[in-house]
C-alpha cells in the first residue's frame, strides 16, 4: 500500500506540530488528545515514513533529518487542507488548554492584573500559567513553546521576536515618606551623591539602568543596594533613608513620597512579544486584542483629546 493510502489528516496535524512544539505533550493539549493518543498517531507515522521521527529526550522529542526535511512541505498540505474550509467565528468561552505568559515583575504589578481578569471572565476554561521571566533563557522558551507570550521591557525581548507596544513608562525618583527628601525639589547634582537603591531582575550586580543618564551629564550616582524585584522595594525604600527610580505605574504608595526632580530619565516603552511561528495562533491574537483594546486604544482616544 503507498504511503498516500496509509497518512491521514490527523497524523499530518500530528506531525506538524510535535515539529513546531517538540513534546508530546504539549501536541496532546493543543489537539485535545491524549498523550497515548498521540503516541499512537506517532507509532503509525513512523510506519508509514520507516524512519523514527522523533527521538525522545528529557526534554521532549528531536525531529530526525527526515523529519527535519519534510517540515515546510507539510505545513503547506495543513495550510491547503485548512484553506478548504470556512473561517469559523473565534468564540473564547469554548477556548480549553493551557496558555503560557512570562512577565517581569513589573509587568506582573502592572499589566497582568486586568488582563488575566478579562481572559479569565471571557475564557473561563482555558487555564494560564504564569512563570518568572527569565531573560537569558527566553528565545529558547518561546522556540520550544514553553512561554506563549512575553511581557517586559524592550531590552530584554530577543529581536527576532515579533512585539506590540503597549505603553510609555516614566521612572520618577522616590523615597520613604519620612525621609527629608521627600517632596523635595532637587537637582540631579544633588540626587547623584545620595545613596541610591536599584531594582535588578535579571542582574545581581549594582549596575543600574540609568547610570548612562548619569555619566552623560559628568556624574557618578551612588548606588548602595540592588534588589531583584519591584514588588519588594516599596517596603525596603519605606523604611531606608534611599532613594530610588521606580516607573510611574507602581504609584502612589503608602510607604513612598516622590522627589521633584529637575529632570527626569528618558521614557521607556512596555510590550508584548511572541515567537514568530505562534503569529497566526487564534488564542494570541485574541490576547494581543485584548492588550491592545486595554492599554494602546486609550492612549490614542486621549491624545485625540
Amino acid at each position: 500500500m503507498s504511503g498516500i493510502n496509509r497518512l491521514d489528516i490527523k497524523q499530518l496535524r500530528v506531525l506538524q506540530l510535535l515539529l513546531q512544539e517538540r513534546n508530546v505533550s504539549r501536541v496532546a493539549n493543543v489537539m485535545g488528545l491524549t498523550q497515548q493518543a498521540v503516541s499512537e498517531q506517532l507509532r503509525k507515522l513512523r510506519g508509514t515514513f520507516d524512519d523514527q521521527l522523533f527521538i525522545r529526550t528529557s526534554n521532549g522529542v528531536v525531529p530526525t533529518p527526515l523529519a527535519e526535511s519534510l517540515e515546510t512541505q507539510v505545513n503547506q498540505v495543513v495550510q491547503d487542507i485548512e484553506a478548504l474550509f470556512p473561517d469559523r467565528a473565534f468564540e473564547p468561552s469554548t477556548l480549553e488548554g493551557v496558555f503560557h505568559i512570562t512577565a517581569s515583575d513589573y509587568a506582573l504589578m502592572t499589566v497582568l492584573p486586568a488582563l488575566l481578569d478579562a481572559v479569565n471572565k471571557a475564557a473561563p476554561h482555558l487555564k494560564i500559567i504564569v512563570r518568572d521571566f527569565e531573560s537569558d533563557a527566553l528565545n529558547k522558551l518561546m522556540l520550544t513553546g514553553e512561554v506563549d507570550l512575553a511581557i517586559s521591557f524592550p531590552h530584554f525581548i530577543p529581536e527576532t521576536c515579533p512585539s506590540m507596544f503597549l505603553f510609555h513608562e516614566q521612572h520618577v525618583c522616590v523615597v520613604s515618606k519620612h525621609s527629608p527628601l521627600a517632596g523635595q525639589q532637587l537637582s540631579i547634582e544633588a540626587l547623584a551623591p545620595h545613596p541610591q537603591l536599584i531594582i535588578s531582575p535579571s542582574r545581581a550586580n549594582l549596575k543600574g539602568s540609568h547610570d548612562h543618564w548619569f555619566a552623560e551629564k559628568g556624574l557618578r550616582r551612588n548606588v548602595v543596594m540592588s534588589i531583584p524585584s519591584f514588588s519588594a522595594a516599596p517596603s525596603i525604600i519605606g523604611a531606608s533613608h534611599l532613594a530610588c527610580f521606580l516607573p510611574s505605574r507602581l504609584l502612589p504608595n503608602d510607604h513612598l513620597a516622590k522627589v521633584e526632580l529637575d529632570e527626569l530619565p528618558p521614557c521607556f516603552d512596555v510590550i508584548a512579544a511572541w515567537h514568530q511561528r505562534s503569529s497566526n495562533s487564534p488564542i494570541l491574537k485574541w490576547m494581543l486584542a485584548l492588550m491592545h483594546a486595554m492599554f494602546v486604544e486609550p492612549q490614542a482616544l486621549e491624545q485625540t483629546r
